[in-house]
Protein backbone atom coordinates (compact mmCIF):
# COMPACT_ATOMS: atom_id res chain seq x y z
CA UNK A 1 0.00 0.00 0.00
CA UNK A 2 1.00 3.06 -1.35
CA UNK A 3 2.06 5.69 2.06
CA UNK A 4 0.47 9.47 2.08
CA UNK A 5 2.85 11.97 2.00
CA UNK A 6 2.23 13.71 5.57
CA UNK A 7 2.59 17.02 4.00
CA UNK A 8 -0.29 16.19 1.18
CA UNK A 9 -3.24 17.51 2.50
CA UNK A 10 -6.91 18.83 1.78
CA UNK A 11 -7.35 22.58 1.89
CA UNK A 12 -9.63 24.97 1.03
CA UNK A 13 -8.22 28.51 -0.13
CA UNK A 14 -9.17 30.53 2.45
CA UNK A 15 -7.48 27.76 5.24
CA UNK A 16 -4.14 27.35 3.20
CA UNK A 17 -3.98 31.12 3.56
CA UNK A 18 -3.95 30.78 7.12
CA UNK A 19 -1.35 28.11 6.92
CA UNK A 20 1.44 30.13 4.30
CA UNK A 21 0.43 33.46 6.90
CA UNK A 22 1.83 31.01 10.13
CA UNK A 23 4.42 29.77 8.06
CA UNK A 24 5.54 33.10 7.23
CA UNK A 25 5.85 33.87 10.70
CA UNK A 26 2.76 35.98 11.08
CA UNK A 27 1.95 36.35 14.66
CA UNK A 28 -0.77 38.97 14.67
CA UNK A 29 -4.43 39.23 13.37
CA UNK A 30 -6.50 41.90 13.76
CA UNK A 31 -10.23 41.38 11.72
CA UNK A 32 -13.52 41.50 12.05
CA UNK A 33 -15.95 38.54 10.36
CA UNK A 34 -16.65 39.02 7.12
CA UNK A 35 -18.56 36.25 4.54
CA UNK A 36 -16.40 35.02 2.26
CA UNK A 37 -12.90 35.50 4.15
CA UNK A 38 -14.68 34.38 7.45
CA UNK A 39 -12.32 31.18 8.12
CA UNK A 40 -9.35 32.97 7.54
CA UNK A 41 -10.11 34.59 11.05
CA UNK A 42 -11.65 31.68 12.48
CA UNK A 43 -8.33 29.33 11.99
CA UNK A 44 -5.85 31.73 13.15
CA UNK A 45 -7.75 32.78 16.31
CA UNK A 46 -7.56 29.09 17.21
CA UNK A 47 -3.80 28.75 16.15
CA UNK A 48 -2.24 31.84 16.96
CA UNK A 49 -2.24 31.59 20.49
CA UNK A 50 -0.80 27.94 20.27
CA UNK A 51 2.09 29.98 18.91
CA UNK A 52 2.44 32.80 21.15
CA UNK A 53 0.82 35.31 18.67
CA UNK A 54 -2.36 37.62 18.62
CA UNK A 55 -5.58 37.41 17.80
CA UNK A 56 -8.30 40.34 17.87
CA UNK A 57 -11.75 40.41 16.70
CA UNK A 58 -11.78 44.03 16.60
CA UNK A 59 -14.92 46.34 16.39
CA UNK A 60 -14.96 46.99 12.87
CA UNK A 61 -12.52 46.59 9.48
CA UNK A 62 -11.16 50.36 10.61
CA UNK A 63 -9.89 49.10 13.54
CA UNK A 64 -8.66 46.22 12.56
CA UNK A 65 -6.37 47.60 10.19
CA UNK A 66 -4.97 50.08 12.66
CA UNK A 67 -4.56 47.56 15.27
CA UNK A 68 -2.43 45.47 12.36
CA UNK A 69 -0.44 48.81 11.62
CA UNK A 70 0.65 49.11 15.28
CA UNK A 71 1.90 45.21 15.56
CA UNK A 72 4.05 46.03 12.55
CA UNK A 73 5.44 48.68 14.01
CA UNK A 74 6.88 46.59 17.06
CA UNK A 75 8.45 44.39 14.60
CA UNK A 76 5.44 41.96 14.67
CA UNK A 77 4.63 40.40 11.09
CA UNK A 78 0.79 41.20 10.77
CA UNK A 79 -2.01 40.60 8.65
CA UNK A 80 -5.75 41.00 8.26
CA UNK A 81 -8.36 39.26 5.95
CA UNK A 82 -11.33 40.87 4.80
CA UNK A 83 -14.04 41.47 1.92
CA UNK A 84 -15.61 44.29 -0.36
CA UNK A 85 -17.24 46.39 2.43
CA UNK A 86 -14.58 46.09 5.01
CA UNK A 87 -11.94 46.48 2.56
CA UNK A 88 -13.74 49.34 1.13
CA UNK A 89 -13.48 50.69 5.69
CA UNK A 90 -9.75 49.78 5.03
CA UNK A 91 -8.70 52.41 2.83
CA UNK A 92 -7.70 55.39 4.61
CA UNK A 93 -5.21 53.09 6.72
CA UNK A 94 -4.13 51.54 3.64
CA UNK A 95 -3.06 54.58 2.87
CA UNK A 96 -1.54 55.51 6.33
CA UNK A 97 0.79 52.20 6.18
CA UNK A 98 1.77 53.69 2.37
CA UNK A 99 2.54 56.70 3.29
CA UNK A 100 4.57 55.48 6.74
CA UNK A 101 6.43 52.32 4.86
CA UNK A 102 4.52 49.94 7.19
CA UNK A 103 4.88 46.17 6.27
CA UNK A 104 1.37 44.63 6.94
CA UNK A 105 -0.79 42.04 4.41
CA UNK A 106 -4.39 42.41 3.30
CA UNK A 107 -6.36 40.05 2.10
CA UNK A 108 -9.20 40.64 -0.17
CA UNK A 109 -11.41 37.78 -0.81
CA UNK A 110 -13.94 39.98 -3.65
CA UNK A 111 -17.37 39.05 -3.61
CA UNK A 112 -19.90 40.66 -5.72
CA UNK A 113 -21.32 44.24 -4.78
CA UNK A 114 -21.27 47.18 -4.98
CA UNK A 115 -21.70 47.85 -1.36
CA UNK A 116 -22.98 44.55 0.54
CA UNK A 117 -23.56 43.25 -2.67
CA UNK A 118 -23.29 39.37 -2.84
CA UNK A 119 -21.86 38.08 -0.32
CA UNK A 120 -21.39 34.43 -1.17
CA UNK A 121 -21.16 34.98 -4.78
CA UNK A 122 -17.85 35.30 -6.04
CA UNK A 123 -16.33 38.59 -8.64
CA UNK A 124 -13.39 40.03 -8.96
CA UNK A 125 -15.00 44.11 -8.93
CA UNK A 126 -12.29 45.26 -6.11
CA UNK A 127 -9.08 45.20 -8.87
CA UNK A 128 -9.07 48.92 -9.61
CA UNK A 129 -9.81 49.39 -5.70
CA UNK A 130 -6.75 47.35 -4.74
CA UNK A 131 -4.25 50.25 -7.16
CA UNK A 132 -6.47 53.04 -6.11
CA UNK A 133 -8.86 52.63 -3.52
CA UNK A 134 -6.99 54.91 -0.77
CA UNK A 135 -5.66 58.40 -2.14
CA UNK A 136 -3.26 60.33 -3.17
CA UNK A 137 -0.24 58.79 -5.30
CA UNK A 138 1.57 55.20 -3.97
CA UNK A 139 2.48 52.37 -4.87
CA UNK A 140 0.95 49.02 -4.25
CA UNK A 141 1.57 45.54 -4.53
CA UNK A 142 -1.77 43.35 -5.43
CA UNK A 143 -1.52 39.32 -6.31
CA UNK A 144 -3.85 37.57 -7.10
CA UNK A 145 -4.64 33.61 -5.98
CA UNK A 146 -6.18 31.29 -9.12
CA UNK A 147 -5.64 27.76 -7.01
CA UNK A 148 -5.69 26.77 -3.29
CA UNK A 149 -1.54 25.91 -3.12
CA UNK A 150 -1.15 29.48 -4.92
CA UNK A 151 -3.51 30.44 -1.36
CA UNK A 152 -0.65 28.96 0.65
CA UNK A 153 2.71 30.26 -1.62
CA UNK A 154 1.65 33.77 -2.43
CA UNK A 155 0.41 34.73 1.03
CA UNK A 156 4.04 33.76 1.92
CA UNK A 157 5.25 36.06 -0.87
CA UNK A 158 2.92 38.63 0.33
CA UNK A 159 4.72 38.95 3.48
CA UNK A 160 7.97 38.78 1.86
CA UNK A 161 7.58 41.86 -0.40
CA UNK A 162 6.16 43.44 2.55
CA UNK A 163 8.93 43.47 4.41
CA UNK A 164 11.29 43.57 1.67
CA UNK A 165 9.73 46.93 0.35
CA UNK A 166 8.46 47.91 3.71
CA UNK A 167 5.12 48.39 1.66
CA UNK A 168 1.38 46.97 2.26
CA UNK A 169 0.98 44.19 0.09
CA UNK A 170 -2.54 43.03 -1.14
CA UNK A 171 -3.70 39.04 -1.85
CA UNK A 172 -7.05 38.86 -4.02
CA UNK A 173 -8.84 36.01 -3.54
CA UNK A 174 -12.28 35.25 -4.97
CA UNK A 175 -15.11 33.60 -3.52
CA UNK A 176 -14.33 30.40 -5.59
CA UNK A 177 -10.97 30.39 -4.91
CA UNK A 178 -11.20 31.03 -1.42
CA UNK A 179 -13.69 28.23 -0.74
CA UNK A 180 -12.54 25.55 -3.37
CA UNK A 181 -10.75 22.47 -1.90
CA UNK A 182 -7.84 20.71 -3.66
CA UNK A 183 -5.03 18.19 -2.60
CA UNK A 184 -1.85 20.32 -1.91
CA UNK A 185 1.52 19.06 -0.84
CA UNK A 186 3.15 21.51 1.42
CA UNK A 187 6.63 22.32 1.60
CA UNK A 188 8.77 21.15 4.58
CA UNK A 189 9.26 24.24 7.23
CA UNK A 190 12.76 24.73 6.61
CA UNK A 191 12.27 25.10 2.27
CA UNK A 192 10.08 27.91 2.29
CA UNK A 193 12.00 31.33 1.78
CA UNK A 194 10.85 33.93 4.59
CA UNK A 195 12.23 37.08 4.17
CA UNK A 196 12.90 39.44 7.55
CA UNK A 197 12.64 43.09 7.27
CA UNK A 198 16.50 45.05 7.73
CA UNK A 199 16.98 46.31 10.71
CA UNK A 200 19.65 49.33 11.53
CA UNK A 201 22.81 48.70 12.64
CA UNK A 202 23.87 52.07 13.92
CA UNK A 203 22.98 53.26 17.25
CA UNK A 204 19.64 54.79 17.75
CA UNK A 205 21.01 58.50 18.40
CA UNK A 206 22.53 57.74 14.43
CA UNK A 207 19.04 56.35 13.31
CA UNK A 208 17.50 58.49 10.01
CA UNK A 209 13.91 56.13 9.92
CA UNK A 210 13.07 57.50 6.74
CA UNK A 211 16.62 58.03 4.83
CA UNK A 212 17.23 56.94 1.18
CA UNK A 213 19.08 54.24 0.37
CA UNK A 214 20.07 52.80 -2.84
CA UNK A 215 17.23 50.64 -2.74
CA UNK A 216 14.94 52.68 -1.52
CA UNK A 217 14.05 51.02 1.49
CA UNK A 218 15.07 52.66 4.72
CA UNK A 219 16.17 49.79 7.67
CA UNK A 220 12.79 49.39 9.56
CA UNK A 221 13.59 50.17 13.91
CA UNK A 222 10.76 48.09 16.30
CA UNK A 223 9.70 50.19 18.73
CA UNK A 224 10.46 48.96 22.24
CA UNK A 225 14.19 48.11 21.06
CA UNK A 226 15.50 51.36 22.01
CA UNK A 227 14.93 53.41 18.44
CA UNK A 228 12.44 56.49 18.99
CA UNK A 229 10.99 57.94 16.19
CA UNK A 230 8.14 59.61 14.53
CA UNK A 231 5.04 57.70 12.83
CA UNK A 232 2.73 60.36 10.74
CA UNK A 233 0.40 60.13 7.98
CA UNK A 234 1.08 63.97 7.16
CA UNK A 235 4.30 64.14 4.32
CA UNK A 236 6.95 63.73 6.18
CA UNK A 237 11.08 64.35 5.86
CA UNK A 238 13.96 62.04 6.66
CA UNK A 239 12.99 61.72 10.31
CA UNK A 240 9.51 61.52 9.98
CA UNK A 241 8.19 65.25 11.33
CA UNK A 242 5.50 66.57 8.82
CA UNK A 243 7.35 68.93 6.06
CA UNK A 244 5.84 71.06 3.39
CA UNK A 245 9.05 71.98 2.03
CA UNK A 246 8.88 70.90 -1.91
CA UNK A 247 12.46 69.78 -1.90
CA UNK A 248 11.84 66.96 0.80
CA UNK A 249 8.68 66.18 -0.77
CA UNK A 250 9.48 65.08 -4.53
CA UNK A 251 12.35 63.40 -2.98
CA UNK A 252 9.96 61.36 -0.85
CA UNK A 253 7.28 60.41 -2.89
CA UNK A 254 9.79 59.49 -5.83
CA UNK A 255 11.46 57.09 -3.38
CA UNK A 256 7.83 55.52 -2.52
CA UNK A 257 7.43 54.82 -6.11
CA UNK A 258 10.93 54.02 -6.96
CA UNK A 259 11.55 50.94 -4.59
CA UNK A 260 9.16 49.43 -6.08
CA UNK A 261 9.57 50.46 -9.56
CA UNK A 262 13.09 49.37 -9.50
CA UNK A 263 12.50 45.95 -8.67
CA UNK A 264 9.81 44.73 -10.96
CA UNK A 265 11.25 41.67 -11.44
CA UNK A 266 11.32 40.38 -8.22
CA UNK A 267 7.11 41.35 -8.06
CA UNK A 268 5.96 40.56 -11.11
CA UNK A 269 4.88 36.88 -11.49
CA UNK A 270 2.23 35.35 -13.90
CA UNK A 271 2.08 31.97 -16.21
CA UNK A 272 2.59 32.12 -20.01
CA UNK A 273 2.24 28.85 -22.17
CA UNK A 274 1.34 28.13 -26.29
CA UNK A 275 1.87 32.08 -26.70
CA UNK A 276 4.70 31.94 -29.42
CA UNK A 277 2.69 32.12 -32.87
CA UNK A 278 -0.97 32.18 -31.06
CA UNK A 279 -3.81 34.07 -33.08
CA UNK A 280 -5.76 34.81 -30.05
CA UNK A 281 -4.42 35.04 -26.60
CA UNK A 282 -6.88 34.93 -23.68
CA UNK A 283 -5.32 36.47 -20.07
CA UNK A 284 -6.76 36.14 -16.99
CA UNK A 285 -6.22 35.88 -13.07
CA UNK A 286 -8.03 34.44 -9.93
CA UNK A 287 -10.44 32.08 -11.09
CA UNK A 288 -11.24 32.92 -14.34
CA UNK A 289 -7.80 31.85 -15.25
CA UNK A 290 -8.59 28.42 -14.56
CA UNK A 291 -11.73 28.26 -17.19
CA UNK A 292 -9.29 30.03 -19.29
CA UNK A 293 -6.30 27.49 -19.18
CA UNK A 294 -9.25 25.20 -20.13
CA UNK A 295 -10.61 26.55 -22.96
CA UNK A 296 -7.36 27.58 -24.62
CA UNK A 297 -6.67 23.69 -24.35
CA UNK A 298 -9.72 22.75 -26.29
CA UNK A 299 -9.57 25.77 -28.68
CA UNK A 300 -6.18 24.02 -29.63
CA UNK A 301 -7.94 20.44 -29.83
CA UNK A 302 -10.28 22.45 -32.02
CA UNK A 303 -7.05 23.64 -34.39
CA UNK A 304 -7.07 27.62 -33.30
CA UNK A 305 -4.22 28.65 -32.35
CA UNK A 306 -4.86 30.23 -28.42
CA UNK A 307 -2.31 31.10 -26.21
CA UNK A 308 -3.07 31.69 -22.40
CA UNK A 309 -1.43 34.14 -19.99
CA UNK A 310 -2.03 34.10 -16.27
CA UNK A 311 -1.73 37.66 -14.15
CA UNK A 312 -0.50 36.08 -10.60
CA UNK A 313 0.91 40.15 -10.24
CA UNK A 314 -1.73 42.33 -10.68
CA UNK A 315 -0.43 45.62 -9.65
CA UNK A 316 2.17 46.51 -10.27
CA UNK A 317 0.38 45.55 -13.74
CA UNK A 318 2.50 43.28 -15.96
CA UNK A 319 3.34 45.47 -18.89
CA UNK A 320 6.77 43.58 -19.59
CA UNK A 321 4.35 40.27 -20.02
CA UNK A 322 1.11 41.61 -21.71
CA UNK A 323 3.11 44.08 -24.24
CA UNK A 324 5.00 41.19 -26.39
CA UNK A 325 1.70 39.47 -26.51
CA UNK A 326 -0.27 42.37 -28.10
CA UNK A 327 2.20 42.39 -30.63
CA UNK A 328 1.88 39.04 -32.17
CA UNK A 329 -1.82 37.85 -31.05
CA UNK A 330 -4.02 38.92 -33.82
CA UNK A 331 -6.73 39.02 -30.97
CA UNK A 332 -6.42 39.28 -27.12
CA UNK A 333 -9.44 38.13 -25.21
CA UNK A 334 -9.92 39.22 -21.94
CA UNK A 335 -12.69 37.77 -19.28
CA UNK A 336 -13.08 39.00 -16.24
CA UNK A 337 -16.39 38.31 -13.37
CA UNK A 338 -16.09 42.77 -13.68
CA UNK A 339 -17.18 44.81 -16.16
CA UNK A 340 -13.78 45.28 -17.55
CA UNK A 341 -11.11 46.52 -15.18
CA UNK A 342 -8.05 44.75 -16.42
CA UNK A 343 -9.19 45.01 -19.83
CA UNK A 344 -8.79 48.38 -19.55
CA UNK A 345 -4.94 48.28 -18.30
CA UNK A 346 -4.49 46.08 -21.23
CA UNK A 347 -6.28 48.67 -23.77
CA UNK A 348 -3.91 50.98 -21.99
CA UNK A 349 -0.67 48.93 -23.31
CA UNK A 350 -2.15 47.64 -26.46
CA UNK A 351 -1.58 51.08 -28.47
CA UNK A 352 -3.08 49.78 -31.79
CA UNK A 353 -0.87 46.61 -31.35
CA UNK A 354 -3.99 44.12 -32.01
CA UNK A 355 -7.69 43.93 -31.32
CA UNK A 356 -8.59 43.31 -27.82
CA UNK A 357 -12.33 41.97 -26.69
CA UNK A 358 -13.50 41.08 -23.43
CA UNK A 359 -16.20 38.76 -21.88
CA UNK A 360 -17.89 39.96 -18.94
CA UNK A 361 -20.02 38.73 -16.05
CA UNK A 362 -21.15 40.31 -12.89
CA UNK A 363 -24.33 37.94 -11.90
CA UNK A 364 -22.56 36.33 -9.51
CA UNK A 365 -22.08 33.29 -11.42
CA UNK A 366 -18.36 31.90 -12.71
CA UNK A 367 -16.93 32.29 -16.60
CA UNK A 368 -17.21 28.86 -17.57
CA UNK A 369 -14.53 27.33 -19.81
CA UNK A 370 -17.51 26.76 -22.37
CA UNK A 371 -18.13 30.49 -22.13
CA UNK A 372 -14.50 31.68 -22.94
CA UNK A 373 -14.14 29.05 -25.52
CA UNK A 374 -17.46 29.92 -27.49
CA UNK A 375 -15.76 33.42 -27.39
CA UNK A 376 -12.35 32.56 -28.54
CA UNK A 377 -14.81 30.67 -32.20
CA UNK A 378 -16.84 33.89 -31.94
CA UNK A 379 -13.51 36.38 -32.24
CA UNK A 380 -10.54 34.14 -33.61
Amino acid sequence: MKKRNVNEVLLQGNEAVAEGALRAGCRFFAGYPITPATEIAEIMSVKLPRLDGTFIQMEDEIASLGAVIGASLTGTKSMTATSGPGFSLMQENLGFACIAEVPCVLVNVMRGGPSTGLPTYPAQGDVMQARWGTHGDHPMIALCASTVRECFDLTIKAFNLSERFRNPVILLLDEVVAHMREKVTLPEEGLVEIFDRVKPKVPPEWYIPYEDTPAGVPPMASFGEGYRYHVTGLTHDVRGFPTSRPDEIGPFIARLFRKISQRFPEIQMGEVDQVDGADITVIAYGSVARSAKRAVRDARERGIKAGFVKLTTIWPFMKSVVEPVLKTSKVVLVPEMNMGQISREVKRVNQGYTRVVTLNKVDGTIITPEEILDRIIEVA
